[in-house]
């Protein structure tokens, strides 16, 4: 006998419909898997025959074949359990075969029967309301996940008998309601302000233009001058995450299994702050299967890399395409993956090995040719792709002591900046692009018109700071950034002045 039902295996961001077919034969006790299977999955015989048996149902004591179909797609994890469970029954005949064919379905099974949570349900539900199905089988904690996706009915199971009942009386289905309407994006809460922030009005200046166009930053300054805790706060002054921009953020967090349990959209832009001993696998993703790392994590949201010369060159060498393209390659032997990655890069970084370089209050101990290796280990490359670097000094004790807060709670700043994106959401409408900093050429010379009075102050400026043509492309951006705060039309010379004075410490620190 034959049995049979619909699966799914995720490859990179994407899942695939796997068909999962069970043949009962004669011959010894044995179950086989074939379709490219890969060792949890080959494990999956022991865990579907035992779950089986311990609900209450016969498992053959014949040969068993497995067919995972297309045999060319490489099957991972513990998703195909329930379904080859499913099949088995179908095979077996103690489920009706016809009451499957349209349905979906996942999830790892325990030895006693029940249903354990899988990754990627977010992309499986996608792939089944696209295929038509009628139904997804989804183990019960990952039905938040799934019933995010409005156009497919939702079946949240614990046990493998459940899923059997769900099978075997069609007219008794009940599909989870769907919460596709029931997120809201418009107000994010945040236990952090900028109002906590004691003075840094200049630094707060940069990281409001940063949000406002989604600008890549680096802030230099000593020891606790406040450049992480500006930094952690950056997430409440950006606007909220538009539906489509939380199904990719989400659909990221699902595949690596990353879900906050009973959650099932990120509702909030991510904010990734790694540790500076994170390798250039973790960073940019990879794996002998392909999975994302941190600056997909952070698609959407802000990548907060800490002590930036601490971290390896080659972790920090790996960031150049992402920034630049906003995507992640990850090709390795067992196949190849195309993540996601459009983030705000915002780093934070002493100026030299003790931290006192250029520090008023406390003199440096290190000798030059010590704060020549130590900034050496940030690239040229690198530093072309950040729009903003700022200094961000000590505070004086007397903005220590001063009584009150830090001004502008974060609300009152975030407003400005929402008014900002919706020019570029206006400018942009149709091209894909959400904001400034993510300008291609054509849209550059599109957008950002720029008068002879500009064009002269601006080629002062490249003569000064010894500009790339990327490093110009960018001051440009961030001008027309600046601009829109304003709500200014066209780009200006104080538009451009302020866009220039943010690429100063390229010439200070680094020529």
């Amino acid at each position: 006998m034959l049995g049979q039902i619909d699966s799914c295996a995720v490859l990179g961001m994407d899942a695939h419909l796997v068909q999962v077919q069970v043949d009962i034969g004669a011959g010894n006790p044995k179950v086989t898997i074939v379709g490219l299977p890969d060792k949890a999955v080959q494990e999956a015989s022991e865990r579907v025959a035992s779950a089986i048996r311990n609900s209450n149902f016969g498992f053959p004591s014949s040969r068993v074949v497995v067919n995972l179909a297309p045999a060319d797609i490489r099957k991972e994890g513990p998703v195909f359990d329930l379904p080859m469970a499913l099949a088995v029954l179908a095979a077996t005949e103690q489920v009706a075969q016809n009451d499957m064919l349209d349905l979906v379905a996942v999830g790892e099974l325990s030895l006693d029967g029940a249903v354990r949570p899988v990754y990627g349900v977010l992309p499986i539900a996608l792939e089944a309301r696209r295929a038509g199905k009628k139904g997804l089988i989804v183990p019960a904690d990952n039905a938040a996940e799934a019933t995010v996706v409005d156009g497919i009915p939702v079946y949240p199971v614990r046990t493998l008998w459940e899923a059997a009942e769900v099978i075997a009386w069609p007219e008794r289905r009940e599909a989870a309601p769907s919460t596709s309407d029931t997120w809201s994006l418009s107000r994010p809460t945040y236990p952090v302000d900028f109002s906590e922030v004691k003075g840094q009005q200049h630094a707060k200046r940069a990281l409001e233009v940063a949000a406002a166009g989604g600008h890549n930053v680096v802030m230099v300054g000593p020891p606790g001058s406040g450049k992480t805790m500006l930094a952690r706060r950056l997430p409440t002054i950006l606007p909220p995450l538009r539906m489509e921009e939380a199904l990719e953020v989400t659909k990221v967090y699902s595949i690596s299994g990353k879900m906050p349990k009973g959650v099932g959209l990120i509702a909030t832009r991510p904010f990734r702050s790694p540790h500076h001993t994170t390798s250039s696998a973790s960073l940019a993703g990879g794996g002998t299967i392909p999975k994302p790392g941190e600056v997909s994590l952070a698609h959407h949201g802000v990548l907060f890399l800490d002590e930036l010369p601490e971290f390896s060159r080659d972790a920090l060498e790996v960031l150049r395409q992402p920034l630049e393209e906003g995507v992640v390659n990850v090709s390795r032997v067992a196949g190849s993956a195309r993540f996601p990655a459009r983030v705000m890069l915002v780093a934070a970084m002493n100026p030299c090995p003790c931290g006192h370089y250029m520090d008023a209050e406390k003199a440096c101990t290190c000798s030059v040719s010590k704060i020549r290796r130590y900034l050496q280990r940030i690239s040229g490359p690198l530093l072309d792709r950040v729009d903003i670097q700022i200094e961000v000094p000590r505070l004086k004790k007397e903005e220590l002591l001063a009584a009150g807060d830090g001004g502008e709670p974060s609300e009152a700043i975030r407003a400005r900046v929402e008014r900002a994106r919706e020019i570029q959401a206006e400018r942009f409408d149709g091209d894909g692009i959400y904001c400034n900093a993510h300008m291609r050429t054509r849209e550059l010379r599109k957008h950002c018109p720029l008068s002879d009075e500009v064009r002269s102050f601006l080629s002062s400026a490249v003569d000064q700071l010894g500009l790339s043509a990327r490093a110009f492309d960018r001051v440009v951006k961030l001008a027309r950034t600046i601009a829109d705060l304003e709500g200014a039309e066209h780009i200006g010379v104080p538009h451009i002045a302020e866009a220039v004075q943010y690429r100063g410490l390229d010439r200070k620190l680094w020529s």
